[in-house]
């Protein structure tokens, strides 16, 4: 059985971290090096760092916020966000990341996820994908790119089964209908997505209280959860710690990387 993960992903705005609602109206939470290195102390499994603006901006990603970041920590951290090509990859890679994080781009270009798994190998390119409940597709989720402004037409399942035969590594999907929403992840979404693909899927958008992660964890095959909301965000009623989460997920039978009490 494959340990599920509690993963931080860090919306980044000009090398701060920020919380939006639908992605809408992004609030400052702090500093990415510095929140990094609590959640770090605070034993997440991962984290996830997105230049939210950068490909709507046409502009390559914040490198240096990725270093700061990435000196932070001893986990997996995957980066996204302006990322057109190879080149691209491997300065984020140099700078600390472990995984890269395709999704405008690829939309764009969906060559650049062959590439990029040939170049650094499957396990290093994750395909995140921003889903929107509509009545145009064949599964009622259409792909939205450029942080969630722009309509593709693609239809979300048949996407991402086009990124796991391009060469894709990991799914992250993410519900833009339930992000910082706190009201819990789209699960019809999530089991269309692990009946389409085999390789690993994270959820994105809706965690709000340790009792939405256990749902995802014990009715999907999901590997990871994104709760930033659960941890950070200021319009929650309430924040947890990771320990609080490890603890009750365990508590509930979710195979999860326990707590461990350090010196």
């Amino acid at each position: 059985m494959l340990t599920k993960r509690l993963i931080a992903c860090f919306d980044i705005v000009k090398g701060r971290v920020t919380k939006a609602v639908n992605f809408l109206n992004n609030i400052d939470v702090g500093s990415a090096e510095d929140m990094a290195e609590t959640l770090y102390d605070s034993q997440i499994d991962e984290i996830i760092f997105y230049d939210i603006n950068a490909s709507a901006d046409k502009r390559d990603i914040d490198i240096e916020a990725v270093k700061k970041t990435a000196a932070k920590v001893f986990i997996p951290f995957a980066v996204g966000g302006g990322i057109k090509n190879i080149d691209d990859m491997y300065r984020a890679l140099k700078a600390g990341a472990e995984k890269i994080s395709v999704d405008s781009m690829a939309v764009r270009n969906p060559q650049i996820i062959r590439e990029g798994s040939i170049a650094f190998g499957s396990q290093c390119i994750v395909l995140s994908t921003q889903a929107l409940r509509s009545y145009r597709t064949p599964s009622s989720y259409e792909v939205y790119i450029d942080g969630a402004r722009v309509a593709t037409g693609l239809d979300v399942i048949e996407w991402i089964k086009k990124g796991e035969d391009l060469g894709a590594g990991e799914i992250c999907l993410n519900s833009i209908d339930r992000d910082g929403t706190m009201e819990g992840y789209d699960l019809h979404l999530m089991e269309l997505a692990e009946r389409a693909v085999r390789i690993p899927l994270i959820a994105s958008g809706g965690a709000g209280k340790p009792e939405h992660v256990k749902d995802l964890f014990l009715h999907t095959q999901v590997q990871g959860a994104i709760i930033s909301s659960m941890l950070y965000s200021p319009r929650a009623l309430q924040n947890y710690s990771v320990r609080e989460i490890k603890e009750y997920l365990a508590a509930h039978d979710v195979h999860i990387r326990p707590f461990e009490e350090r010196q």
